[in-house]
């Protein structure tokens, strides 16, 4: 947990959260109300989402929305739910991912190789494209697309998730220099492991192999990357755009 607690800029401001109903996303929701921005949680499970948003309401207005960002008109339907509720989007969080299952690339299924593509990357892709029009035309926006360290170095017994968080970050590139001409950004973050329910799709042997990679020698934690995320979807952020931010406890090495 963070010694100090940082205020961001973002009141006033409509925030969308994909994956917004636990771990990663709950807490970088929890991080944008208590600083005034007004929250959509985007999340396959809708019951989940809820409560989440009930827990959440004591700090500032939040709504649940059931959303599959790997079907684009389901992503399309989120979006004018939310632009009704609140207004148009200012800030666009892709928390939403799966780690799919362990095993070589000689040995995947094919078909989780595709969902896992599908949902971490074209999910990505879908949410950014359906943001972007509404931002371009307001000259504002805050675009942040959370990928991870195995993006950069793949992690082995991890092809699909790797590749696609690898496709993450060549995307937000892309879409960072299309958007440089607007008040937009577009970065994404690159976390080491964080104990979250993505964990209970991995082996514990797997979960020591990330473990001894970190040189820290500790899990992220969730609030670690919701206040940098703060900080990257404020105004303050005027400059930066198409970068990746390390939150890999020293183990990136580019």
């Amino acid at each position: 947990m963070p010694a100090t607690e940082n205020s961001y800029a973002v009141a006033g401001r409509i925030a969308v959260v994909t994956g917004g109903a636990q771990g990663i996303g709950y807490a970088v929701a929890a991080k944008l109300l208590a600083n005034g921005a007004r929250v959509a949680l985007w999340d396959l499970n809708q019951a989940k989402a809820q409560a989440s948003a009930d827990q959440l309401s004591a700090l500032g207005e939040v709504i649940a929305l059931e959303c599959n960002v790997s079907d684009f008109n389901s992503v399309t339907a989120a979006l004018s739910t939310t632009e009704s509720a609140l207004g148009g989007v200012d800030i666009l969080v892709n928390s939403a991912g799966v780690a799919g299952s362990n095993a070589t690339i000689e040995d995947y299924d094919v078909a989780e190789f595709q969902q896992i593509v599908n949902i971490n990357l074209m999910g990505t892709f879908y949410t950014n494209k359906a943001v972007i029009t509404g931002m371009k035309a307001r000259n504002f926006g805050r675009i942040v697309n959370i990928a991870s360290i195995a993006g950069k170095e793949g992690n082995p017994n991890a092809g699909p998730y790797s590749a696609s968080k690898a496709g993450v970050i060549g995307l937000t590139k892309s879409i960072g220099k299309e958007l440089a001409g607007f008040d937009i950004a577009c970065n994404c973050v690159t976390p080491a492991a964080a104990r979250t329910p993505i964990f209970d799709q991995l082996s514990e042997e797997f979960i020591e192999y990330m473990l001894s990679k970190i040189p820290r020698n500790r899990f992220l934690e969730v609030d670690e990357v919701a206040s940098m995320i703060g900080w990257m979807v404020s105004p303050e952020n005027s400059f930066t755009t198409g970068a990746v931010f390390d939150l890999s406890g020293g183990r990136a090495t580019y």
